[in-house]
This record gives C-alpha cells, structure tokens and sequence, in this order.
C-alpha cells in the first residue's frame, strides 16, 4: 500500500517517491568512481595522523546512573571541535560514537542503547554551537554546498574525518573499549558515518537511522526537505557537482562495510527520500539488520520505542 496514501501530509511531493517495499528493497547502489577507496584511505590516513589532544571539561548532567563532561578534540585541518563526554558510573564494557542530523546538537542524545557504554557526542565541523568554524555555515542548506566545487575541500569529508578524530579521542580518554567501539547516527550522522566505516577497523558495530547522502544520482531526481534539496538545486544549475557527489555516496560506501550494521529505515519521508535510505541498507557487505519505520523526520512514539528496543538488541549481539 503506498504509503502517503496513509500518513497526511501538504508536501507538494509524495513523501514515498512512489516506492513501495518491495521496490525499495531491491534498489542498488550506483557504481564508485575508480579511485574512490584510495581517497577515503588517503583521507583516513591523514586523520589517523592528527594529534586529537582530547580534553574533559566539567561535570554539566547526570542521567540515569552516567555522567555528563564537555569535551573537545582536534581534527583534520586542525580544527578544534567540541561535544560531550557520557561515562557509566559503574564497569565501562563499550564504547559509542555518537553522531548527530543536521541541525547539530545542543546536547548528548540520552539514554544510551545499553548500559556500561562510554560514549563520545560529537559536534561536526561548523554545526552546533560546540564546533562553529569561521567560513563553514551552520545551516544546513548552506553547509552541504560548502567547498562542494571540489572533493578534497568538501564539507563532508571533514565531517567524516571528525568521526574518525572523535573515536580516536574516545580511545584516548577510555582505551577499554578498544575492540567494542561502535557507531551510531542519524540522518546526516547517518550518512556520514556509513561513509566512514568502511576504513576504520576500530568500530565493531553500528546503527544507522533515516541515514542520508545514500544513492545520489536517485537523490537528485526527488525533492525533499532536507538539505538535498540544496543539493537538487544546485546540481541543477551545475551538473558537473556530481563527479564530486560520487565520492561522498554513502550507499556506494555501504558496499565496503562488513561489520554488522542495523539500519533503520523508513517507508515515508519527507525530508530523506526513502530510497536513498534503503540503498544504505541493501549496499551493506556484511551482517545486517533493518528496521522498517512507518515515517521518518518526524517518527511515531511507537517507532521510537521500538527503535532503541532494536539498538539495545542489535549492539547486544554484535558490539
């Protein structure tokens, strides 16, 4: 049943691209450019090279038995970032990467999945008032465009190199959850995060809800109300961006990626084409889980509950 025929909406678009599940199971990724994997390990090589300097700040929340810290670190183009520090009060038994969409964060996103987990909340470059950066936009529909004339000098590829620099920071402050480091992001840490785990064995596991940036040359064919629109519109009055895009398709990553990931993602959703979402999924190389939400930005509370239900399980088996 086509979903936009169940949830209401006033988008002047169809939420659903006129898919149905069984079409977006069977949608594959596009093709990656020849030198794509030795971009991103050249890009990976050079964040591993940064001296993270991480730096716990005060005690700013308690929750739940876990304590909450500022925290910065250093990343690629030496750029100090901040976010936030979750530490359990008891046994630290993981670790979590935690990124965000793409309004940014103004604070950790609580609870955890599963408890005894040390998990680091990152602000991307130029997003959230922790990690705003002189000449990098902290809107979204401006941020996505910034540097996209080129690969080395996108956005994006910061942003994936900040996760990287953000696990290497997590590893400093906790070295016990090295080999039980996961990953989890939505939307825009969705996306940025399946671009990244592909090159770095540190992450065990990882989540990826509504996550974007997935299948790009389908992206550019469908209005939404995300920040692929700007992308729409801009590729639209220069086609050529998308030899630069080919770079930065997460569902083109996805094919790399053989830890076990869970993606959960949804049928209808107007800010992230499900198509592209359920290209992330279908990509993936190695065990896999899926969740199939009814709607995505914004979810149900039932989806929701059922959600860190999923993440619970799923990190409790594979982290």
């Amino acid at each position: 049943m086509n979903q936009s025929r169940i949830h209401a909406h006033d988008h002047p678009f169809d939420p659903t691209h006129g898919y149905d599940l069984g079409e977006l199971l069977a949608i594959q990724p596009p093709p990656a450019p020849p030198d794509f994997d030795a971009f991103w390990l050249r890009t990976y090589d050079c964040a591993r090279e940064v001296d993270v300097a991480p730096q716990v700040g005060a005690l700013t929340a308690t929750y739940q038995e876990t304590r909450v810290f500022d925290v910065s670190y250093t990343t690629l183009g030496g750029l100090r970032l901040g976010g936030w520090l979750v530490l359990p009060d008891g046994p630290v038994e993981r670790g979590l990467v935690v990124g965000h969409g793409y309004g940014g964060r103004t604070a950790p996103g609580l609870p955890l999945p599963l408890a005894g987990t040390a998990a680091i909340f990152p602000c991307a470059r130029g997003l959230g008032a922790r990690s705003r950066v002189d000449g990098i936009p902290d809107v979204s529909a401006r941020h996505v465009l910034h540097g996209i004339q080129t690969r080395d000098r996108y956005v994006h590829r910061g942003c994936v190199a900040d996760v990287w620099c953000a696990a290497s920071a997590l590893l400093r402050l906790v070295p016990s959850v090295a080999g039980r480091l996961g990953y989890l992001g939505v939307s825009f840490g969705g996306g940025i995060g399946a671009l990244a785990l592909p090159w770095d064995d540190r992450f065990t596991a990882a989540h990826l809800t509504l996550p974007s940036f997935g299948h790009h040359p389908l992206r550019l064919t469908m209005p939404c109300t995300g920040s692929g629109e700007a992308i729409r519109r801009h590729h639209a009055a220069h086609p050529e961006v998308l030899d630069v895009l080919r770079y930065f398709d997460a569902a083109t990553a996805a094919t790399r990626i053989t830890i076990p990931v869970q993606v959960a993602a949804a049928r209808f959703d107007p800010a992230v084409p499900p198509p592209g979402q359920f290209a992330i999924h279908n990509a993936l190389s190695g065990p896999r889980g899926l969740v199939v939400l009814s709607t995505g930005h914004p979810g149900t509370a039932a989806d929701e509950q059922a959600l860190l239900a999923a993440q619970s399980d799923f990190l409790a088996a594979h982290q």
